[in-house]
């Protein structure tokens, strides 16, 4: 499994696997209008964060998306997919005068076939890799109840911040990942990310943690 950061270039596909992998899981037509509909929505929303995010994937030897995720550093402008699908002010959540930077956590999926977790713990890496830069960093991300659980059973502390909603056919809950929350699986599961991509992400942060 080789595991990359997407060029602009190849965000269509990323959100053609999205929205593919979601599709499946809920049995829904892929050759409908709602797929196509949804695909680009994904893709629009997805170029206009390009300038201030990372999307990773692992795909197959064949170049085939195995699994995707997304990390976007908050400008404090643009609404985040938590204000718009739950109306949650992400200022009524943390105290900014506490708050080094901001991150939002997106586009998470893995194809429901793969037999182990590591690509899973990799993407999961390389999403919270910057907001473990930090101390006072902090992410929100808008989390399905099957993959909170896991998450939990990695060693992922939480914050729910509201009540689940039904979104794109599965129960999701909007969530704030803390730098204390995120550290210890960080630190625990770093050697499975290569110094190249933890470098280029965090500036050296596996030097700073002394690992």
């Amino acid at each position: 499994m080789n595991l990359e950061k997407l060029t602009s270039t190849q965000i269509f596909d990323m959100a053609e696997f999205v929205v593919s992998e979601n599709f499946k899981h809920h049995f829904l037509d892929m050759n409908s209008l709602g797929f196509t509909n949804e695909v680009n929505s994904v893709y629009d929303e997805e170029l206009t964060y390009f300038g201030s995010s990372n999307i990773f994937v692992g795909k197959e030897c064949q170049g085939s998306i195995q699994g995707s995720i997304r990390v976007m550093k908050w400008n404090y402008v643009d609404p985040l997919p938590l204000q718009k699908i739950f109306g949650i002010n992400p200022f009524s959540c943390v105290d900014t005068s506490k708050i080094f930077e901001i991150f939002h956590i997106g586009r998470f999926a893995i194809k429901k076939e793969l037999p182990s977790l590591q690509l899973f713990k990799q993407l999961v890496l390389c999403a919270i890799a910057p907001v473990c830069e930090h101390k006072k960093n902090v992410a929100f991300a808008e989390c399905d109840r099957k993959l909170l659980r896991v998450l939990s059973m990695l060693g992922i502390k939480i914050v729910i911040l509201g009540k689940s909603l039904n979104y794109l056919g599965s129960e999701t809950i909007p969530i704030l990942l803390k730098y204390e929350g995120l550290v210890e699986f960080y630190r625990q599961n770093l050697a499975l990310i290569s110094d190249a991509m933890i470098n280029e992400l965090t500036d050296g942060y596996r030097e700073r943690l002394a690992i």
